[in-house]
């Protein structure tokens, strides 16, 4: 869906409708997004985050390549990581969806939205919604995939949530290793820690992500980072 203008533009109508309607922010954000065919300012900025990048974001990847994909709820890390598994399938690579989160219709559905209806390119993605899903899963399920294909993990933060897991460092070392090994790239939606603060620098960095166990963060060698309608790629490892 195109958007009608761009987002800086659309934000300013916004706060001219504040200005002159005495209306709270959130809700002149949520009228302008609903001209535009979305639900809520949020959907319409993940839209728009995830809508130029992902035309480049596979060509930016490279066989073995651990790809962080970060930003706070609502701003497109997921749609982005989605669009990722498409591309892939457009280029007749092998696409992966290891979700906790989704179960598997709600995920065939985020995937028919964003491949425009078109039913038999989003359907050429494999869902695997296991609550087993760990490295040792990923890389029993991908032992034997041919070199370029893509999976996305959804979401690392929950990855070692179980307690008969292994702790998450170890899961992301030894998922380096494979990635490496057999020439997988491997995405992880990851989230962003409360404490990013948008007013002091525009989008979050590696600092911010957020880590409830710990991780060395230079596991991973690449990183997208989304907020509020931008987005921009990082080499981090």
């Amino acid at each position: 869906m195109k958007l009608s203008a761009p987002i800086y533009q659309l934000k300013r109508r916004a706060k001219l409708m504040v200005r002159k309607g005495s209306v709270p922010l959130h809700q002149a954000l949520d009228t302008i997004a609903q001209e535009e065919g979305f639900a809520r300012w949020s959907l319409l900025s993940a839209h728009a985050a995830a809508g130029p990048l992902s035309r480049t974001l596979l060509s930016q990847l490279e066989p073995g390549d651990l790809l962080l994909l970060a930003g706070r709820r609502g701003q497109g890390k997921t749609a982005l990581g989605l669009q990722l598994l498409l591309d892939a399938v457009r280029l007749d690579r092998k696409a992966v969806l290891f979700t906790l989160e989704f179960t598997e219709k709600e995920a065939r559905e985020h995937l028919r939205t964003r491949s425009d209806g078109v039913d038999d390119l989003s359907d050429q993605v494999e869902i695997v919604t296991s609550e087993e899903i760990s490295a040792d899963y990923v890389v029993l399920h991908l032992s034997g995939a041919p070199a370029g294909t893509v999976a996305v993990i959804d979401y690392l933060q929950i990855l070692d949530q179980k307690r008969n897991k292994p702790p998450l460092f170890e899961q992301i070392g030894s998922l380096g290793v494979f990635a490496k090994q057999s020439g997988t790239i491997l995405g992880f939606i990851s989230q962003i820690d409360r404490s990013f603060d948008p007013s002091s620098k525009p989008l979050p960095d590696i600092s911010d992500i957020r880590m409830p166990n710990l991780v060395d963060l230079g596991l991973f060698n690449k990183a997208c980072f989304l907020h509020d309608g931008a987005a921009q790629m990082q080499n981090i490892g």
